[in-house]
C-alpha cells in the first residue's frame, strides 16, 4: 500500500547527446498524445485506472509509438487527470477536459533503471537510452542520501525538459518503520502556512519572507524570455547558465528555510509539524509555476530533516484556513480586509493575515487528533509564549525560555505574539 512507504524526490539534471536529445523529445510528443487519447476516450465515461486502461489501451498502442508499458502508463495519467477534474468540480470549480501541453513523460520501474555508475537507462519510442546524471560535485549533495542507500529504492519518475535541459524527477521510496505508522496524535503541534509575500510562517510567529525569491524568480523569467526570443546559439548557452545559476539560487533558499524551519520545532519541543494541503496552493496564493515547484521542494526538505531527528510531517485541509480567527472561531471574507491583515469582524482580534493562518493549521492537526478513535485530546499547538489546546487551556513557557536562545541565530521574529 502507498501509506506503508515514505516518499522523495530527487531533481537530476541528465547530460544528453544529441541523439538521445532526438529520442526522448519524440518520446514526450507520443506521451503527450497518447495521453490525450486516453482522456478523450475516458471523459464523461470513468475515471478509475481500472477503467481508463482496457477502455484506451489499444488505441493507444495504434495510433502512437509509445511501448506497452508506456501506453499503460498514459492511460493512468489520463485517469488521474479527470480525477483531479472531478475533484475540483465537487469544490465548485469549473472545469473543462484536460489538455496534455506539459513537456514531461511518466517512467516506472519497468521503463526505467537507475544503475550505481550514476546513470539511468530510459525507454524511448525506439530503443533504450543511457544518460549520465549531473550530479554535484559535493559528495554530500541532497541526491546521495538516497541514491547511495540501500534504504531507499527508485520508483514511479518523471522526465521533464526545460529550456534545452532534460530534468529526472526520480522517485524513491523506503518502507515506513513501526513508529512512523503509528505516529502518536499527541504531542506538539507547529503550524507552518507558506504564501509568496512570506515563504512560510510558523505558529510560533517566525517569519520567512518571500519578497526576494520571488523578485529573483521574475527577473530570472524576464531574462529566459529575452534569451529565447533571441534563439542564437550564444543565447542558448546563456540560457543554459542563467537555468543553473536559478536552480542553485532558489535550493539555497529552500535549504536554508527548511533548516530554520526543522530549528524552530526542535527549540520548540514539537512533535509534529503541520502545513496545509499544497494540492491546490497555487490557485489560493496565485503563486508562478516556480514557486508552486518551490512549495513543494521545501515541504518535501523539511519532510526528510525533521523525520532525521523525530519529528512528523503532516498536511491538513487548506479551506478557510486564511479567513477563520483562530481565537473565536468565526469565519468570513470580510476578516481579511487586505493581503496582509487579518481582523475578526465579530471578536475584533487582529494580527497579520499568514500568523492567523499558520496557527488555523497547526489547530486543524490538533483537532484530528481529537476526532481521531483514540480521542485522547493530548495534543497543543506551539505558540511563541506557550502552548495552547482547542479548548482554549493555555501553558505559558517557563520563565527564561526567550532568554535560553538570546546567543543562538534564529530567524527574525515579526510583531504578534502568540
Amino acid at each position: 500500500m502507498a501509506d506503508d512507504y515514505v516518499r522523495r524526490t530527487a531533481i537530476t539534471r541528465l547530460e544528453v547527446t544529441d541523439q538521445q536529445r532526438d529520442l526522448l523529445e519524440e518520446t514526450i510528443s507520443e506521451w503527450k498524445l497518447g495521453c490525450q487519447l486516453a482522456t478523450d476516450m475516458a471523459w464523461g465515461k470513468c475515471n478509475a485506472k481500472s477503467d481508463v486502461q482496457p477502455l484506451a489501451y489499444d488505441t493507444v498502442r495504434e495510433d502512437t509509438d509509445l511501448g506497452s508499458q508506456h501506453a499503460i502508463l498514459a492511460t493512468h495519467q489520463a485517469a488521474q487527470a479527470i480525477t483531479g477534474c472531478l475533484e475540483r468540480r465537487t469544490n465548485g470549480n469549473a472545469v473543462s477536459k484536460p489538455t496534455f501541453t506539459a513537456p514531461t513523460v511518466k517512467y516506472d520501474t519497468r521503463t526505467m533503471t537507475v544503475f550505481d555508475d550514476d546513470t539511468v537507462s530510459l525507454s524511448t519510442t525506439e530503443s533504450r537510452v543511457r544518460c549520465e546524471l549531473a550530479l554535484p560535485d559535493a559528495d554530500d549533495g541532497y541526491q546521495r542520501q538516497y541514491l547511495d542507500s540501500d534504504a531507499w529504492s527508485a520508483t514511479e519518475s518523471t522526465l521533464t525538459a526545460r529550456d534545452g535541459n532534460y530534468f529526472l524527477h526520480i522517485g524513491f521510496r523506503r518502507p515506513k518503520t513501526d513508529t512512523e505508522r503509528n505516529t502518536a496524535e499527541d504531542g506538539t503541534v507547529l503550524g507552518i502556512d507558506l504564501g509568496v509575500e512570506n515563504l512560510a510562517v510558523t505558529s510560533t510567529a517566525s517569519f520567512f519572507s518571500g519578497r526576494e525569491l520571488t523578485h529573483n524568480l521574475r527577473e530570472f523569467e524576464k531574462v529566459r524570455a529575452g534569451l529565447q526570443q533571441t534563439g542564437t546559439r550564444s543565447a542558448h548557452r546563456t540560457l543554459e547558465q542563467s537555468s543553473g545559476c536559478e536552480l542553485r539560487y532558489v535550493r539555497d533558499v529552500l535549504h536554508r528555510a527548511s533548516n530554520a524551519l526543522v530549528a524552530e520545532a526542535r527549540r520548540y519541543d514539537c512533535d509534529v509539524i503541520a502545513f496545509e494541503d499544497l494540492t491546490h496552493i497555487r490557485d489560493r496564493t496565485g503563486a508562478s509555476w516556480g514557486h508552486m515547484w518551490a512549495f513543494r521542494t521545501l515541504y518535501e526538505q523539511v519532510e526528510y530533516k525533521a523525520e532525521a531527528v523525530g519529528i512528523s510531517v503532516k498536511q491538513v485541509g487548506s479551506a478557510y484556513t486564511s479567513k477563520r480567527c483562530v481565537e473565536c472561531g468565526f469565519t468570513a471574507d470580510e476578516n481579511r480586509p487586505t493581503r496582509n491583515d487579518f481582523r475578526c469582524v465579530k471578536c475584533g482580534a487582529e494580527a497579520n493575515a499568514d500568523y492567523n493562518a499558520a496557527k488555523n493549521i497547526g489547530l486543524r492537526y490538533v483537532r484530528r487528533g481529537q476526532q481521531s478513535s483514540r480521542r485522547t485530546g493530548n495534543s497543543q499547538l506551539a505558540l511563541k509564549s506557550g502552548t495552547v489546546t482547542p479548548s482554549g487551556g493555555f501553558t505559558a513557557h517557563p520563565d527564561g525560555f526567550e532568554a535560553e536562545f538570546m546567543d543562538k541565530p534564529h530567524p527574525p521574529r515579526a510583531n504578534p505574539s502568540g
